[in-house]
Protein backbone atom coordinates (compact mmCIF):
# COMPACT_ATOMS: atom_id res chain seq x y z
CA UNK A 1 0.00 0.00 0.00
CA UNK A 2 1.42 3.06 -1.17
CA UNK A 3 1.91 5.81 2.01
CA UNK A 4 2.67 9.64 1.74
CA UNK A 5 3.21 12.34 4.38
CA UNK A 6 2.84 16.22 3.77
CA UNK A 7 5.19 18.06 6.06
CA UNK A 8 4.22 21.39 6.99
CA UNK A 9 6.96 23.95 7.76
CA UNK A 10 4.85 27.23 7.08
CA UNK A 11 5.79 28.93 10.68
CA UNK A 12 7.33 32.13 11.15
CA UNK A 13 8.90 31.04 14.70
CA UNK A 14 7.50 34.32 16.13
CA UNK A 15 7.68 32.53 20.27
CA UNK A 16 10.97 31.15 19.61
CA UNK A 17 12.88 34.60 19.09
CA UNK A 18 15.45 33.65 16.59
CA UNK A 19 16.58 35.22 13.15
CA UNK A 20 15.73 31.74 11.49
CA UNK A 21 12.29 30.20 11.41
CA UNK A 22 11.95 27.43 13.79
CA UNK A 23 11.90 24.43 11.36
CA UNK A 24 15.43 25.74 10.19
CA UNK A 25 17.21 25.67 13.50
CA UNK A 26 19.33 23.31 14.65
CA UNK A 27 18.66 20.16 16.07
CA UNK A 28 22.06 17.70 16.63
CA UNK A 29 23.90 19.24 14.22
CA UNK A 30 20.86 19.01 11.45
CA UNK A 31 18.17 21.68 10.79
CA UNK A 32 14.93 20.55 12.18
CA UNK A 33 13.24 19.84 8.99
CA UNK A 34 15.77 17.58 7.79
CA UNK A 35 15.65 15.85 11.31
CA UNK A 36 11.70 15.53 10.41
CA UNK A 37 12.31 14.43 7.52
CA UNK A 38 15.09 11.78 8.45
CA UNK A 39 12.82 10.41 10.76
CA UNK A 40 10.17 9.34 8.27
CA UNK A 41 12.63 8.27 5.80
CA UNK A 42 14.76 6.06 8.24
CA UNK A 43 10.55 4.36 9.00
CA UNK A 44 10.21 3.99 5.06
CA UNK A 45 12.23 5.06 2.12
CA UNK A 46 9.49 4.19 -0.16
CA UNK A 47 7.30 7.02 1.57
CA UNK A 48 6.41 9.84 -1.01
CA UNK A 49 7.66 12.96 1.20
CA UNK A 50 6.46 16.37 0.23
CA UNK A 51 7.42 19.70 2.40
CA UNK A 52 5.04 22.54 2.12
CA UNK A 53 6.76 25.98 2.63
CA UNK A 54 6.18 29.76 1.98
CA UNK A 55 8.10 30.46 -1.61
CA UNK A 56 10.25 33.18 0.32
CA UNK A 57 11.49 29.94 2.21
CA UNK A 58 12.81 27.93 -0.87
CA UNK A 59 15.84 29.50 -1.46
CA UNK A 60 17.22 28.99 2.16
CA UNK A 61 15.56 25.06 1.94
CA UNK A 62 18.16 24.29 -0.95
CA UNK A 63 20.92 26.41 0.34
CA UNK A 64 20.86 24.17 3.75
CA UNK A 65 19.88 21.21 1.81
CA UNK A 66 23.97 22.10 0.00
CA UNK A 67 25.32 22.87 2.62
CA UNK A 68 24.58 19.71 5.19
CA UNK A 69 24.83 17.75 2.05
CA UNK A 70 21.19 16.40 2.52
CA UNK A 71 20.33 13.74 -0.18
CA UNK A 72 16.88 12.66 1.33
CA UNK A 73 14.53 12.89 -1.75
CA UNK A 74 11.65 15.26 -0.85
CA UNK A 75 8.71 17.26 -2.92
CA UNK A 76 8.64 21.06 -2.27
CA UNK A 77 5.53 22.77 -2.55
CA UNK A 78 4.60 26.03 -1.80
CA UNK A 79 1.95 26.94 1.41
CA UNK A 80 -1.12 28.93 1.37
CA UNK A 81 -2.05 32.19 3.52
CA UNK A 82 -3.06 29.74 6.52
CA UNK A 83 -2.25 25.78 7.33
CA UNK A 84 -5.50 24.66 5.93
CA UNK A 85 -4.75 26.04 2.45
CA UNK A 86 -0.95 24.61 3.37
CA UNK A 87 -1.95 21.38 3.74
CA UNK A 88 -4.37 21.37 0.58
CA UNK A 89 -1.82 22.25 -1.39
CA UNK A 90 0.64 19.48 0.06
CA UNK A 91 -2.29 17.21 -0.69
CA UNK A 92 -3.07 18.09 -4.43
CA UNK A 93 0.35 16.08 -4.79
CA UNK A 94 0.17 13.02 -3.00
CA UNK A 95 -0.62 9.82 -5.28
CA UNK A 96 -0.62 7.38 -2.47
CA UNK A 97 -3.36 5.63 -0.96
CA UNK A 98 -3.09 6.89 3.04
CA UNK A 99 -1.16 10.37 3.62
CA UNK A 100 0.04 11.13 6.86
CA UNK A 101 0.23 15.03 7.88
CA UNK A 102 2.75 15.93 10.05
CA UNK A 103 4.22 19.56 11.52
CA UNK A 104 7.78 19.69 10.84
CA UNK A 105 8.84 20.85 14.02
CA UNK A 106 7.97 17.37 15.32
CA UNK A 107 11.39 15.64 14.76
CA UNK A 108 11.06 13.07 17.97
CA UNK A 109 8.02 11.20 16.09
CA UNK A 110 8.90 7.45 16.94
CA UNK A 111 8.46 4.70 14.38
CA UNK A 112 6.15 2.84 16.39
CA UNK A 113 3.97 6.18 16.64
CA UNK A 114 4.23 6.66 12.56
CA UNK A 115 3.72 2.75 12.28
CA UNK A 116 0.57 2.42 14.33
CA UNK A 117 -1.05 5.10 12.65
CA UNK A 118 -0.20 4.07 8.72
CA UNK A 119 -1.75 0.18 10.31
CA UNK A 120 -4.93 1.82 11.88
CA UNK A 121 -5.72 4.20 9.18
CA UNK A 122 -5.70 1.59 6.43
CA UNK A 123 -8.33 -0.32 8.50
CA UNK A 124 -10.96 2.79 9.56
CA UNK A 125 -9.81 5.77 7.10
CA UNK A 126 -7.81 7.80 10.07
CA UNK A 127 -5.73 7.89 13.00
CA UNK A 128 -4.66 10.50 15.19
CA UNK A 129 -2.02 9.94 17.62
CA UNK A 130 -2.66 11.07 21.56
CA UNK A 131 -1.41 10.70 24.68
CA UNK A 132 -2.16 11.17 27.64
CA UNK A 133 -2.71 14.47 29.87
CA UNK A 134 -0.73 14.38 32.60
CA UNK A 135 -1.15 17.80 34.13
CA UNK A 136 -4.47 19.22 36.22
CA UNK A 137 -6.92 21.22 34.67
CA UNK A 138 -9.39 23.75 34.96
CA UNK A 139 -11.98 24.87 32.89
CA UNK A 140 -12.15 28.78 32.81
CA UNK A 141 -14.76 30.74 31.76
CA UNK A 142 -15.46 34.67 32.42
CA UNK A 143 -15.93 34.86 35.96
CA UNK A 144 -14.74 31.80 37.37
CA UNK A 145 -13.12 28.12 36.58
CA UNK A 146 -13.84 24.85 38.21
CA UNK A 147 -11.47 21.48 38.23
CA UNK A 148 -12.62 19.31 35.01
CA UNK A 149 -11.29 15.20 34.90
CA UNK A 150 -8.16 15.23 32.78
CA UNK A 151 -8.87 11.35 31.98
CA UNK A 152 -11.17 12.56 29.56
CA UNK A 153 -9.01 14.60 27.72
CA UNK A 154 -5.96 13.65 25.02
CA UNK A 155 -3.01 16.15 23.45
CA UNK A 156 -3.59 15.66 20.01
CA UNK A 157 -0.28 14.72 17.83
CA UNK A 158 1.18 14.25 14.56
CA UNK A 159 1.28 12.42 11.46
CA UNK A 160 -2.62 12.56 11.58
CA UNK A 161 -2.86 9.69 8.97
CA UNK A 162 -6.26 9.32 6.43
CA UNK A 163 -7.03 7.58 3.45
CA UNK A 164 -6.23 10.07 1.04
CA UNK A 165 -9.65 9.85 -1.53
CA UNK A 166 -11.34 10.81 2.39
CA UNK A 167 -9.06 13.50 2.98
CA UNK A 168 -9.07 15.26 -0.02
CA UNK A 169 -12.68 15.04 -0.02
CA UNK A 170 -12.82 16.77 3.35
CA UNK A 171 -10.90 19.60 2.19
CA UNK A 172 -12.05 20.23 -0.92
CA UNK A 173 -15.50 20.58 1.17
CA UNK A 174 -14.64 22.10 3.85
CA UNK A 175 -15.87 25.44 4.94
CA UNK A 176 -14.04 28.11 5.76
CA UNK A 177 -9.97 27.25 6.70
CA UNK A 178 -10.66 27.77 10.45
CA UNK A 179 -9.94 24.31 12.20
CA UNK A 180 -7.86 22.94 14.59
CA UNK A 181 -6.11 20.48 13.23
CA UNK A 182 -6.43 18.01 9.89
CA UNK A 183 -8.70 15.57 12.01
CA UNK A 184 -11.13 18.34 12.55
CA UNK A 185 -11.39 19.21 8.90
CA UNK A 186 -12.32 15.11 8.29
CA UNK A 187 -14.49 15.19 11.33
CA UNK A 188 -16.82 17.96 9.51
CA UNK A 189 -16.89 15.93 6.47
CA UNK A 190 -18.90 13.63 8.65
CA UNK A 191 -16.68 10.43 9.62
CA UNK A 192 -15.65 9.48 13.54
CA UNK A 193 -12.22 9.89 14.75
CA UNK A 194 -9.93 7.19 15.57
CA UNK A 195 -7.05 8.38 18.11
CA UNK A 196 -3.95 5.75 18.39
CA UNK A 197 -0.77 5.75 20.89
CA UNK A 198 1.12 8.13 20.47
CA UNK A 199 4.77 8.66 22.24
CA UNK A 200 5.61 11.88 24.94
CA UNK A 201 8.80 12.73 22.92
CA UNK A 202 6.68 13.68 19.67
CA UNK A 203 6.63 17.40 21.46
CA UNK A 204 6.20 20.69 18.80
CA UNK A 205 8.94 22.72 18.94
CA UNK A 206 7.69 26.17 19.06
CA UNK A 207 9.72 28.04 22.14
CA UNK A 208 13.12 28.08 23.42
CA UNK A 209 12.56 25.74 26.03
CA UNK A 210 11.01 23.28 23.87
CA UNK A 211 14.51 23.11 21.95
CA UNK A 212 16.32 22.42 25.17
CA UNK A 213 14.12 19.78 25.82
CA UNK A 214 14.22 18.24 22.19
CA UNK A 215 17.78 18.77 22.46
CA UNK A 216 18.01 16.54 25.87
CA UNK A 217 15.47 14.02 24.48
CA UNK A 218 17.59 14.01 20.77
CA UNK A 219 20.95 12.87 22.97
CA UNK A 220 19.08 10.32 24.57
CA UNK A 221 18.09 8.36 20.53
Amino acid sequence: MQKAVVIVAGGAGLRMGAKLPKQFLSLGGLPILFRTLQRFFEYSEQLQLIVVAPSNHFETIQNLKKEFQFNIPFRLTEGGATRFLSVKNGLALVEAHLVGIHDAVRPLVSNKTIDTAFKIAGEKGNAIPAVPVVDSLREVKENSNSAVNRGTFKIIQTPQVFKTELIKKAFATAKGNNFSDDATVLESYGHSINLTEGNRENIKITTPADLKIAEALFSEL
